[in-house]
């Protein structure tokens, strides 16, 4: 069977169940009585274990097993959940972990068997096995599987054909097994339990008739047993532990079989056509169970009552982004359009109301896109409890973290880059920001550290807050250590306002802490931040007072692909600047340009904000005289603000954010290009570069 094709969707679905198994386990740590708890990680383990055994993973399988066997006895009562246990339980899901990571490289799990956590599992289960075992004589003593014999397999009606191909089998040395597999009374699905039974039994030979058939197991028309009769090279032991080996079985019972005497007639030999026919027919019965066990599972839940469907569908992000492209195209003809009719002066109504109705469609088609392409930042944060849990025992540490707005929607390709920014941050924050249990006694704080993680919609932003309560930033010890390393000089250090030595620590390399630790201490982290933030079009910023805490405030666009933009020219070029960066557009004389430090700067309404003549950034020839009185477009990032220095202005534009590919990346004022109504190419300014 080629499993290749379902790759991808096990590689979601393991996702999907490890981060369940991450946070139930989280759960069952602070409430380990909660039986909801206990079951919704037993079939968490149980899903993972079926999966990884379709696909062949045999080492995840076992390790899974191992995990579903341990719940199966916390669920009767036979062990307790402990500490051991849990951290037991965390490390299993590591290595699951690893697995998946080996999976999607190279598509094979690797090759660690993880012994040590398997005979640690195999270590809790012989705790409760003696308790187990009294079960088990309970139950056998209440409900006798059968008083007069379990070998119901002998009872099995065999015809001429089965008996022609027994006898032949026989003939050529192979072993006739007879089987009655007997599932545990609590057991849901039978019909899939049985299929898997067949599928085990497959590998190791021939099923030749089963009782009842095939078709009634599939229907589900049985009680709690089935017989088979099968030929193999194997002995009757291996057969046994194989169908042993499904779960939710109770019982095997099975032995090799006296071939039958069989005499062919003259008048079976007529009928030899028949007979052949026949013999196919049951050969082909065990692939007729493969494909008719599969939908067993729908048809029981059929029965119960049809369950709500799942209305998500799982969308390749290509092909989501094939359909943004062709948005794309859709808005760059209709700016075409408004090109052509204004260039011809057009004062045709109608072609303006057909223009105006492809704006609406453009503008509709562009939001509905944008809501496919939206998914909760939820699949990121959900990470982060398990995350804190281990912080706190690796730095001795009492903390807590609380989340809000883990509802909050982001474009795909956001989300699936703020993951490690989120994660230095909230690292930083257990690290540098908690004080230990002792200074926060003494500061009159709770023992117990808080970290919160909020995120929330801000117009056409997402802002993600990560906040502590503990010492906030030692502005002092920054400074000192800026000046021990060389970054900055003593008298620049005095002339800088607290804010911008604070930002010091978004330099490369930069770290405040006394020793290199796994945790943090080499000084990668903020950079890393800061520069992942900016390359989506972010910007991070910090607030903190010592002895308080700190926020560390994120905002970032909703989207990447198609923003509304001010078009400008300088120096007969045009340019985009996006409108979300921009605060206001003045007219300034040159007479009001000051200086500060050889820099050219004006007072707007009482601040003091510095001029960057975009023609000399650019390298271009301004059109404008000297004495002329200047554009400038006030842009901000941040507390901070620049005054843009343009030729002329051209107007609001919705543009589609075309990359300039890996040749062209370079120029960091440049964040990319847009084609513009009448083919040209205008290049999209980056105002976070420029401050």
């Amino acid at each position: 069977m080629d499993v290749s094709q379902y790759l991808e969707i096990f590689i979601d679905e393991t996702k999907e169940h490890l981060q369940s198994l991450n946070t139930q386990i989280l759960e069952l740590e602070q409430n380990p009585e909660n039986m909801d708890t206990i079951n919704e990680v037993f079939r968490a383990a149980h899903s993972l274990k079926g999966m990884a055994g379709t696909m062949g993973y045999k080492r995840m399988q076992n390790l899974t097993h191992d995990m579903e066997n341990v719940f199966s006895e916390v669920r009767n009562g036979h062990i307790k959940v402990n500490a051991s246990m849990i951290d037991c339980l965390f490390q299993c899901l590591d290595a699951l972990d690893e697995y998946l990571g080996n999976i999607q490289e190279s598509g094979d799990e690797g090759t660690n068997d993880n012994e040590l956590l398997i005979k640690d599992l195999n270590a809790m289960l012989d705790g409760g096995a003696q308790k187990a075992e009294d079960k088990k004589e309970e139950v056998k003593a209440e409900a006798p599987v059968s008083d007069i014999s379990k070998e119901k397999w002998k009872n099995i009606p065999l015809g001429d054909a089965e008996n022609h191909v027994l006898a032949e089998a026989a003939k050529q040395g192979k072993n006739i097994i007879g089987l009655t597999v007997y599932v545990q009374e609590s057991c849901i699905l039978k019909a899939a339990r049985a299929f898997l039974v067949f599928k085990a039994l497959e590998d190791l030979g021939e099923i030749i008739v089963s009782n009842p058939s095939a078709q009634d197991i599939e229907d589900e028309k049985f009680d709690f047993e089935f017989s088979i009769i099968m030929i193999a090279d194997c002995d009757a032991k291996k057969a046994i532990d194989a169908a042993s080996y499904v779960s939710e079985i109770h019982e095997v019972v099975g032995s090799i079989m006296t071939p039958p005497t069989y005499e062919e007639t003259e008048e079976v030999k007529e009928e030899a056509k028949e007979e052949t026919v026949a013999t196919q027919t049951v050969q082909e019965a065990p692939a007729a169970k493969k494909e008719a066990k599969a939908p067993a599972a729908t048809a029981v839940a059929e029965k119960k009552g049809k369950p709500v469907v799942n209305r998500t569908v799982r969308v390749d992000i290509e092909k989501l982004d094939v359909l943004m492209n062709l948005v794309s195209e859709l808005i760059i003809a209709k700016n075409s359009l408004v090109s052509a009719t204004n260039a011809e002066g057009a004062v045709n109504v109608g072609v303006n109301e057909h223009i105006e109705y492809l704006e609406s469609v453009t503008t509709n088609l562009h939001e509905s896109v944008m809501k496919v392409r939206m998914v909760p930042i939820e699949s990121v944060v959900n990470k982060f409890p398990r995350m804190i849990r281990d912080l706190q025992k690796k730095l001795g540490k009492k903390m807590e973290l609380y989340m809000s707005g883990e509802e909050t929607e982001l474009d795909r390709t956001v989300v699936d880059e703020i993951g490690d920014p989120l994660m230095h941050l909230l690292r930083n924050s257990a690290d540098h920001g908690l004080e230990s249990a002792a200074v926060r006694k003494e500061r009159g704080k709770p023992e117990v550290g808080s970290i919160f993680l909020n995120a929330y919609q801000e117009g056409n932003n997402v802002v993600i807050e990560v906040r502590d309560d503990g010492n906030g930033i030692d502005v002092d010890a920054v400074r000192a250590k800026a000046i021990e390393r060389g970054t900055i000089t003593e008298e620049q250090a005095e002339s800088m306002s607290e804010k911008e030595i604070i930002n010091l620590l978004f330099l490369p390399s930069f770290s405040t802490a006394k020793q290199v630790s796994d945790v943090s201490g080499r000084g990668v982290g903020l950079d890393v931040v800061r520069s992942k933030i900016e390359s989506l079009s972010g910007e991070v910023e910090v607030k903190s007072k010592l002895g308080v805490g700190s926020t560390w405030i994120i905002r970032l666009p909703l989207t990447l692909a198609i923003i509304q933009a001010l078009m400008v020219v300088v120096g007969g070029e045009k340019y985009a600047i996006s409108l979300g960066s921009i605060q206001t557009i003045e007219d300034i004389s040159p007479a009001d340009i000051k200086f500060v430090q050889s820099k050219e700067v004006i007072t707007l309404r009482g601040n003091v904000i510095p001029l960057v003549r975009l023609n000399k950034v650019l390298g271009i020839e301004s059109t404008k005289k000297e004495d002329e009185n200047l554009i400038a477009v006030i842009v901000k990032k941040g507390d901070k603000q620049a005054g843009l220095i343009i030729d002329e202005l051209m107007g609001q534009q919705e543009i589609v954010i075309k990359s300039l590919g890996k040749y062209i990346n370079k120029s960091k004022e440049i964040s990319g290009a847009t084609i513009l109504g009448d083919g040209e190419v205008a290049l999209i300014l980056d105002t976070n570069a420029l401050l």
